[in-house]
């Protein structure tokens, strides 16, 4: 298992941005025990619908918040009030920000050093997502949004859960750059190819046959920092969008998730375009699948036998960087790196009538 050091990131181990830590229905059922970035953390969602994100052990004596099934506290659905968790322990109240603000066994105020930390969270297009800063700075972009998601003619998705996966997420982001997997790996080799960097956005646009659909797919794919992307594809009469997520457990060790949002052919959609994103859904998590296949079967590839040929797999390893550094850092790799690149024997994108970005959030 390779590790961040290992591909030259730093000085940071874990990366800066928005991930995913929860399916937002999954709240619903009660407090999560989840852990990410190398620690254990308390997720809930609190009775005006807001979810909180919180380090997982009370100050007190050590207690997690939220990994708990037997205390009373629990049992009886009291131990969240308002927007804030109590310890199954001893009953210490934690408020949204981390800190404690009621002892009930105690008049006096509340000791400020028994504060934890509280992390930036926010429940869109079904997924709970959390900024992580390993220095706890406020979020510097904001989490992706597509206006779809509110029209009533695109099917939502519910998420893909697809588990833990002992590998950096530097190797999931290299395929932004890998052009030429694409006719091995997913039967679709690719025709015209470019990518653009837009300081924390990473683009794709990319299109050909494809086995699996029986007709031409264009794609234009993005990253919103390291950890979220979103995929338009077009095929047919068939229009999506997926996502592919990956958040560090440990270092070089994700969690992984998928989803299609689908466009139905009225407004609302009908019951037969439920049914049809389930199959495009699915028809797109079996395309991902043989990346998935072949990331549990490879060895890191620490350093790349990079041919003029190849994608610009260099050019995107120095932008996933960026979310390792001070943000001064990163702001000088971004300026360093904005602009489009063409790879040698692609075509371009507005020579093959590209023309599906129109309305794209970025």
């Amino acid at each position: 298992m390779a590790t961040a050091a290992d591909y030259g990131l730093g000085p940071n181990t874990f990366p800066r941005g928005w991930f995913i830590v929860a399916e937002s229905k999954e709240l619903d059922q009660g407090p999560l025990a989840v852990r990410f970035f190398g620690q254990d953390l308390a997720l809930y969602r609190g009775e005006s619908g807001r979810p909180v994100l919180l380090d997982a052990y009370c100050a007190h004596m050590g207690t997690h918040l939220t990994d708990s099934n037997s205390a009373m506290i629990v049992k009886n659905g009291e131990q969240i009030e308002g927007d804030s968790i109590r310890c199954p322990y001893h009953g210490w109240r934690y408020n949204a920000d981390g800190d404690v603000d009621d002892i009930p066994y105690h008049d006096g105020p509340c000791p400020k050093s028994a504060s934890i930390r509280s992390y930036p969270v926010v429940d869109n297009m079904g997924c709970i997502m959390a900024w992580y800063d390993p220095e706890g700075r406020a979020p510097d972009y904001e989490p992706p949004f597509l206006p779809e998601w509110d029209d009533p003619q695109w099917v939502r998705w519910e998420l893909d859960h697809l588990g833990e996966l002992e590998i950096h997420p530097q190797e999931i982001l290299d395929n932004m750059a890998d052009v030429r997997h694409l006719g091995p790996t997913h039967g679709a080799p690719s025709e015209y190819f470019e990518n653009e960097f837009k300081d924390h956005v990473y683009i794709q646009r990319q299109g050909g046959p494809m086995q699996l659909y029986n007709c031409y797919l264009y794609t234009t794919t993005w990253y919103t920092g390291p950890g979220l992307l979103l995929s338009k594809q077009v095929f047919g009469d068939t229009v999506i969008y997926e996502l592919i997520a990956n958040t560090p457990i440990e270092d070089g060790k994700v969690k992984c998730w998928h989803a299609c949002l689908y466009q139905g052919s009225e407004s609302p959609a009908t019951g037969a375009d439920r049914e049809a994103a389930k199959h495009a859904q699915a028809g797109a998590l079996e395309a991902f699948s043989a990346d998935f296949n072949i990331w549990q079967n490879k060895r890191p590839a620490l350093k790349i036998m990079q041919l003029k040929t190849d994608g610009p797999f260099k050019v995107g390893r120095r932008w996933y960087s960026q979310f390792f550094q001070q943000p001064e850092d990163a702001k000088a790799t971004q300026r360093e790196l904005n602009g489009i690149l063409h790879t040698q024997g692609m075509d371009k994108p507005e020579d093959r009538g590209h023309d599906i970005d129109q309305g794209l959030p970025f």
